[in-house]
């Protein structure tokens, strides 16, 4: 089933085909402890960047530094009832932000007409519950960017790492084996979510969480502080076990290519 080359692309949502930068999640958190009184900086709340929410929360809250303030404040450590009240007030910040935020990224467009007419599909998995990730995805639906098949957290029982969201992308498109499908995101969840999945996984640098800026800052960098940003990122996440790096999505349709020469060989992800 691998003859034909690559046949679905699952795409993450922030940072990769909107939200350049990935900042929707970073503002939710620190404003979801803000409201609490504990300061969380933008290095803390976009450190476990890519996972479910609720796991993201609590990576934030075994901060050492989180995990004071909360004593301090409540005078008790915080616990899983503590956690499940926070997400649960985290979730309507994060959906302003999310909509908010949901400007599609440079070449996003492009990227996916160009797949569609090689005959790929295309599915979405994000670290976002569906009531948050499908008002987004009806923000961007008029201006093109229509994915055949999304998947959120809650529709799977685990959210990255665990493959299953893009294995229900898969049974629903109906695409298989793994070796035919490239999984896309900003970060290391991404790339072990598709590794997990036995897909190919390839990260994006420059649009992504990792890196953290938004295009104008991106644009002022100096070329050489520029390159070496990316050159981490890309680092950290061939470390992970990428297959590949693209500085952003407009630069798929060729990886892609890439890939499929590498099918021809006999390589599997």
């Amino acid at each position: 089933m691998t003859d034909a080359g690559i046949r679905l692309v699952i795409f993450d949502w922030a940072g990769t085909t909107v939200d350049f930068g990935c900042f929707a999640p970073v503002a939710a958190c620190i404003q979801a402890f803000g409201q609490l009184g504990i300061n969380v900086s933008s290095d803390e709340a976009r450190g476990p960047m890519g996972l479910h929410k609720r796991d993201h929360l609590r990576a934030v809250l075994e901060l050492p530094n989180v995990a004071a303030q909360w004593q301090a404040g409540f005078s008790h450590p915080w616990s899983d009832d503590d956690l499940e009240r926070l997400y649960h007030n985290f979730l309507p910040v994060q959906g302003v932000e999310a909509v908010r935020y949901a400007e599609l990224i440079p070449g996003a467009i492009e990227c996916i007409s160009a797949l569609r007419s090689r005959g790929i599909v295309i599915g979405t998995t994000t670290g976002y519950p569906r009531a948050i990730g499908q008002p987004v995805a009806d923000k961007v639906a008029p201006l093109g960017y229509r994915p055949d098949h999304c998947v959120f957290t809650d529709d799977v029982p685990a959210g990255r790492p665990a493959p299953w969201m893009i294995f229900r992308n898969m049974e629903a498109l109906g695409i298989y084996p793994p070796a035919a499908v490239v999984k896309i995101g900003d970060t290391v969840p991404d790339i072990e979510e598709g590794k997990n999945a036995g897909a190919w996984s390839i990260g994006v640098t420059e649009t992504g969480s990792e890196l953290g800026l938004t295009l104008a800052e991106l644009e002022r960098l100096p070329v050489a502080e520029k390159q070496r940003r990316l050159s981490k990122v890309a680092d950290k996440l061939l470390a992970a076990g990428a297959h590949g790096i693209v500085r952003s999505v407009a630069e798929l349709p060729t990886l892609i290519e890439q890939i499929n020469g590498r099918l021809r060989r006999g390589e599997r992800p």
